[in-house]
């Protein structure tokens, strides 16, 4: 089984930096700092739910028909991986407005079509 490189560190979550890298072939090594991808940093499940989403395009039925998931579960995920990769502030806006949302349909506040059109950033 192929060892996998994590992101952070195992004992204080801070971003981990590799610094040596070598040529299996030819057994060139090369030392210095360098910087993981913002994907090497991603937590095992959030790989996967990245690595579902792509497969499946981002289409949303798909995702949750594999994952076994609902639509506001694969929603916070992908909240989740965008704040993860570093898009923080507006990954939470839309995760509070969405859910905001969301809770008003489930509770009967507003009805669907409302819902989509908030949603969809139009005013009711």
């Amino acid at each position: 089984m192929a060892k996998v490189v994590i992101g952070q560190c195992p004992i204080c979550q801070d971003k981990l930096r590799v610094t040596q890298l070598s040529c299996k072939t030819c057994g060139t090594q090369i030392s210095g700092e360098f910087e993981l991808c913002k994907f090497c940093q991603l937590e095992k499940n959030q790989k996967y739910f990245a690595e579902i989403f792509i497969k499946n395009r981002g289409n949303i039925k798909e995702i949750e028909k594999e994952m076994g998931i609902s639509y506001p579960t694969v929603r916070r995920l992908l909240d989740e991986v965008i704040e993860a990769l570093g898009y923080k502030e507006e990954a939470k806006k839309n995760a509070v407005n969405q859910g905001d949302i969301l809770e008003q349909l489930s509770k009967g506040e507003i009805t669907s079509e409302e819902a989509l059109k908030l949603l969809n950033g139009e005013t009711v």
